[in-house]
């Protein structure tokens, strides 16, 4: 890094811990860097799972809040280290997902796309940040599709990462489709890569996406896993999930199974049709109740509603973005994790 930008990060770093703690009442545990400069790797160290919650390496419950990639082969420029410092000491987050799909131009035809993963799980640890590996299963529906890519991926991923306490798995983004169910397919796809990373990685969180595009978590924890520190994944969108997807999040969490909200958005599921403020502070709100984990999506430049950044903003993904650069989400969101609007 230019030693001019080397010290911009310096100056950012005082002012996010300057300005993130001028007020008492927030806890530590809503900060990326605490007042005594601490990041929140530091702070929780090693995660794991007690019934539903997420709890740091003292026995705190946690609930971590960040941001996603949008995929990776779109835009990977983004998934750096500059980014992320911006991200932590502008933005406060605690958590960056590196979502890799497997089809449409993904991994499977373009394995490069690993060294964009590795590129941000290392600026993630350089920074303190917790980092999701996110093996974003979509079009191809059924994870066991690719299963065989998965368990040597994963392998990989722990021997390379699994001594790190910043990696958390994301082994089945959102399966989907009428045939893909719980017990017939994901459950004994998530057992078979769960195995092998623990082969190479016994602690690190690992989580498990669930049917219907990650949101059938009531029918998972009717027949969880038999095995420590596995958190179920659920998504929403605000504009097209309510109620009845938070019925659902609350019998899987009265039940004891431990989710963890690894994409989520401000708009309909489509990724436009405006921002929906209202519906998702409700959703934040239900989160932070039951300590449940979020990550928004996404960081991208594409020019859609669930993006942060307006069209073509900042194309060489350097960070240090504006008001004029962020969506009317990017400007929301970058509110909420600043902790600027109170969330009941």
């Amino acid at each position: 890094m230019k030693k001019t930008s080397f010290i911009l990060a310096m100056v950012l770093l005082l002012v996010s811990a300057l300005s993130l703690n001028s007020c008492k009442k927030i806890d530590d545990r809503l900060l990326s860097v605490d007042a005594e400069g601490r990041t929140v790797v530091e702070r929780f160290g090693q995660l794991r799972v007690e019934g539903p919650y997420l709890l740091a390496h003292d026995g705190r419950p946690v609930q971590l809040r960040g941001m996603s990639s949008h995929g990776l082969q779109w835009a990977g420029k983004f998934a750096n280290e500059d980014v992320l410092r911006w991200l932590r000491d502008d933005w406060n987050i605690q958590i960056w997902r590196s979502a890799m799909y497997l089809t449409e131009g993904g991994y499977i035809t373009q394995r490069s796309l690993k060294f964009i993963v590795e590129q941000s799980v290392e600026a993630a640890i350089e920074l303190g940040l917790y980092v999701i590996i996110d093996w974003h299963v979509h079009m191809d529906r059924d994870p066991n599709v690719y299963k065989d890519e998965a368990l040597v991926f994963f392998a990989e991923m722990a021997q390379k990462y699994g001594h790190y306490p910043n990696v958390l798995y994301e082994i089945c983004n959102e399966p989907n489709g009428d045939s893909v169910t719980w017990d017939g397919s994901i459950k004994p796809y998530a057992e078979e890569v769960i195995a092998e990373i623990r082969k190479y990685d016994p602690d690190n969180i690992i989580i498990v996406g669930t049917p219907s595009y990650s949101q059938d978590v009531d029918i998972a924890a009717g027949n969880p896993i038999n095995s420590p520190n596995i958190m179920y994944s659920f998504h929403f969108y605000a504009g097209s999930h309510r109620t009845r997807f938070m019925n659902k999040v609350d019998t899987a969490y009265k039940l004891g199974l431990p989710v963890f909200v690894t994409e989520c958005g401000t708009t309909r599921s489509s990724g436009d049709g405006g921002v929906f403020e209202k519906e998702f502070l409700q959703w934040i709100s239900f989160l932070k109740e039951r300590q449940i984990s979020w990550v928004n999506w996404s960081i991208t430049n594409k020019g859609e509603d669930s993006g942060a950044l307006v069209f073509n903003a900042d194309r060489d993904a350097l960070g240090g973005w504006r008001d004029r650069d962020l969506t009317p989400s990017g400007k929301f969101i970058r509110k909420i994790l600043r902790n600027e609007i109170k969330i009941n």
